[in-house]
């Protein structure tokens, strides 16, 4: 327990505002943030779209606190339609990975976000910015377009999800935004997701549909 005001809550990690530019982001799980802060301050030299780093300590983060929604929630509000939530979105990965990676263990190698989904970008007063950079690696950048796809589809194909159509037709859109490279990056970003100990079995089981949706699409 904080005591301070809680603000937002995700599959790992808290959100509690500290005051009025900045907030606490503390993992329940204990994982450590630390790797999490160094990949965040190395694409900030690079003026990426992050939110400020101001401390780590252990499983807490100290970081900018933002204005704005995500784009999700833009959607549903018509701020933003699905053409320009697509062209962002690509148009982030984009920008993501003409940069350097830190280690580059490959040629080729770029960070890669592994989770960049409308959820996890924000719109705000300065632009759109990527939040939650705990599952970023390095690698090849078509695999980080392909598991955007891939989450995507997740969704889309998903019968009883109340957002199904709307993912799909993102999801047509973005394929469209980042051309080949969902189609180059699709199996091995496929692999990555049926790995996640977040994923149910059914959601496990969908993942050849929604491989196949995916082709179909892009």
């Amino acid at each position: 327990m904080t005591g301070l005001p809680l603000i937002g809550t995700g599959r790992q990690a808290d959100v509690f505002a500290l005051d009025e530019r900045r907030v606490l982001r503390r993992y329940r799980d204990g994982t450590d943030a630390t790797p999490e802060a160094e990949i965040m301050t190395h694409l900030a030299r690079f003026d990426f779209p992050i939110p400020q780093v101001y401390e780590v300590r252990g499983t807490d983060l100290i970081l900018e606190r933002l204005d704005g929604t995500t784009m999700t929630e833009a959607f549903t509000t018509g701020r933003i339609d699905v053409a320009a939530g697509a062209a962002c979105l690509a148009g982030l990965h984009h920008r993501l990975h003409a940069l350097p990676a830190r280690t580059a263990r490959h040629p080729g190698d770029r960070i890669l976000h592994r989770d960049l989904h409308p959820e996890n970008v924000l719109l705000t007063s300065r632009g759109p910015v990527v939040i939650d950079w705990n599952n970023a690696a390095e690698g090849p950048p078509e695999v980080d377009v392909a598991l955007t796809a891939v989450i995507l589809g997740q969704v889309a194909a998903d019968p009883a999800h109340p957002m199904a159509s709307a993912a799909r037709s993102f999801l047509t859109a973005f394929a469209r935004a980042a051309g080949a490279d969902v189609p180059a990056g699709l199996d091995e970003a496929v692999l990555i997701r049926a790995a996640d100990p977040a994923l149910t079995s059914d959601d496990i089981a969908r993942l050849p549909s929604v491989a196949a949706l995916i082709r179909v699409l892009s």
